[in-house]
């Protein structure tokens, strides 16, 4: 089974053109080519034509079980109004975790301004994915989405779980530390190139996450996603088959991680005898 924590419905091609139906039906047909059985869908911290609001990809994705939405907040437009007309579909369901922008927007992920939506993530169990390490585009500032902020987020809200995206590229150790330190703290592999792998970085970004993962974090603490459709979901694939690890890392990993982490209604067996995160 896979599971792709970290995907998008927005138009990168052209931010003022809606095709938010266009991008569904492509990630669903994307999906099947690859085996890929659930994904979550991340809105953005702006609302363009290209950029569909969380309201809108809630009711886009309704009708396909197998896509649940993230719901991208701005810091720069922040109001405790947000999260009241996100909380419907929280309730039903719909909504299984919250998404901070830090670096495309300037500040830090422990910015009282969002205080609100971490008290708003504990009342609902969602888990809270922050955007880390190198940005998109060159408009962003990178010293806001250093993984090292999250350990004071982490720090102060314990009893909410944090998804460091991206394992922080290229500040990988930072990450692993952050991730090791706190136990309310995680990270996926998304967003690691723009396209298809090439030969040689897919060589050297294969060793990073290797070491990390023989080193530096437990397997369930390690979520896989892709950040499609920035990056290729058979590249994607590829990448994480040639890495070596036992077979229940990689199932914990590709799928038994996200489906605990984000209470996704995907049956399976309990680990052992030992809570999975804080909640």
């Amino acid at each position: 089974m896979i599971v792709d924590c970290h995907t998008h419905a927005n138009n990168y091609h052209d931010e003022a053109v809606d095709d938010l139906t266009g991008c569904v039906e492509k990630l669903l047909r994307e999906m099947r080519r690859n085996r890929v059985d659930a994904a979550l869908v991340l809105t953005s911290y702006k609302v363009t034509p290209g950029r569909p609001s969380t309201r809108a990809v809630v009711e886009a994705t309704r009708a396909h079980p197998n896509l649940f939405v993230v719901a991208g907040l701005s810091w720069a437009t922040f109001r405790e109004q947000d999260l009241e007309e996100i909380r419907p579909a929280v309730e039903e369901g719909r909504v299984k975790g919250l998404k901070i922008y830090p670096g495309y927007e300037p500040f830090l992920p422990n910015d009282a301004r969002l205080a609100p939506a971490m008290v708003f993530a504990r009342e609902h169990s969602l888990p809270v994915m922050i955007h880390s390490g190198d940005t998109y585009t060159a408009t962003g500032r990178l010293k806001y989405s250093h993984p090292l902020h999250v350990d004071e987020i982490a720090v102060d809200h314990p009893d909410v779980s944090f998804v460091i995206c991206h394992i922080g590229n290229p500040w990988i150790r930072d990450t692993m530390e952050v991730v090791y330190k706190n136990a309310n703290v995680y990270t996926d592999f998304s967003g690691l190139v723009l396209g298809d792998f090439e030969d040689r970085f897919e060589s050297y970004m294969r060793a990073q996450v290797q070491e990390m993962l023989l080193y530096g974090v437990q397997p369930e603490k390690c979520l896989y996603g892709t950040d499609w459709p920035i990056a290729s979901m058979e590249s994607y694939l590829d990448f994480m088959e040639e890495l070596k690890m036992p077979p229940r890392d990689r199932r914990l990993m590709m799928s038994e991680n996200a489906i605990r982490l984000f209470k996704l209604p995907i049956e399976l067996p309990v680990i052992g005898a030992r809570p999975f995160g804080r909640l």
